[in-house]
């Protein structure tokens, strides 16, 4: 099959590389679309030291596995657990300390003809949700992990700092809660896009520090939390939604003098974000900015790479 292939110091498109192995706990999934997010530029930068087929964002169809799922198509969680540790036990598949996440820790990924997916981590994708749009349940599921986390409501103030791709889909869905929310970015059209779902958006460079509830810092930089933390109440709530290969170098003492909230925040569940995408409560499709086939994967993630860019899509 084709995959894209990293070894740590060179991404290369391989034309014959083995079809992944399945059992009775794995199926195979033909791959329709998969997203480069900028979890994958960082592993490409040396976050996790990854070797093997990135990607994680992926929806396509079940080619081998129980008969029930056959033919389906299906999106699947990322976090690939033992199913039986302590961890597993209490429901904490995402922190199992034996886990592979696909395409990030010691399990191939999505930039590939063919995935191979625990069944238990799939979900089926209801017939009124495009490819298009199913491609965007994982990052969307990332942004739903804040309501599971935080429960902000009419009356609070929100910033979301960063108008990225998961900073927009952060943005609608707090915005479901009825808080107000406010976006923070360094680019206009993205902001544009943004505001179209009803967020209000701020420029970088007209900025007027103020203060705010909750801060998600989900910029993806390494300036992005010294300005977070700035932009906090007293006893109000950070969340970290970014994961990024450098190392941050701030001070901790306001978030010891202000009595800050901190939350780390990564995976999220797919049903509501499955939901939202049926039921149309948020816009994924504006992300879209170009779709490679998977032969120009090389290419398109040299275009992910580029600032202000939108979402990059591979199609096998």
């Amino acid at each position: 099959m084709q995959a894209l292939s990293w070894d740590g110091r060179l991404l290369r498109l391989e034309s014959s590389r083995p079809t992944p192995a399945t059992d009775q706990e794995t199926v195979l999934v033909r791959v329709h679309l998969a997203g480069i997010c900028s979890t994958d530029l960082q592993i490409f930068k040396g976050y996790m030291g990854f070797r093997g087929v990135p990607g994680h964002e992926f929806v396509g169809t079940v080619s081998e596995g129980p008969r029930e799922l056959l033919g389906k198509r299906v999106v699947g969680e990322i976090n690939f657990a033992c199913g039986h540790c302590d961890y597993c036990n209490r429901g904490l598949e995402r922190h199992c300390p034996k886990r592979s996440v696909m395409g990030i820790l010691n399990a191939d990924g999505a930039f590939a003809e063919f995935a191979a997916v625990p069944v238990a981590n799939l979900h089926v994708v209801p017939d009124g949700v495009s490819d298009e749009e199913a491609v965007f349940t994982e990052p969307l599921a990332a942004a739903f992990e804040i309501l599971q986390q935080v429960q902000p409501g009419p009356g609070d103030e929100v910033l979301i700092l960063g108008d990225g791709k998961l900073g927009n889909l952060c943005a609608q869905v707090v915005r479901l809660t009825g808080a107000r929310v406010t976006a923070l970015g360094k680019h206009e059209e993205k902001l544009k896009i943004i505001k179209r779902a009803g967020v209000q958006t701020v420029l970088l460079k007209d900025w007027k520090p103020r203060l705010f509830d909750v801060v998600v810092e989900v910029s993806g930089s390494e300036s992005g939390l010294q300005l977070a933390i700035s932009a906090i109440r007293p006893r109000g709530t950070l969340v970290l939604k970014s994961t990024i290969a450098g190392e941050h170098h701030v001070s901790v003492a306001p978030l010891v003098i202000n009595e800050i909230t901190v939350i780390g925040s990564r995976c999220g569940p797919f049903a509501p974000a499955l939901e939202a995408l049926e039921e149309r409560t948020v816009s994924v499709t504006p992300l879209i900015e170009k779709v490679y086939p998977l032969s120009y994967g090389v290419d398109a993630v040299s275009h992910a790479e580029r600032g202000g860019t939108r979402k990059i899509l591979l199609r096998p």
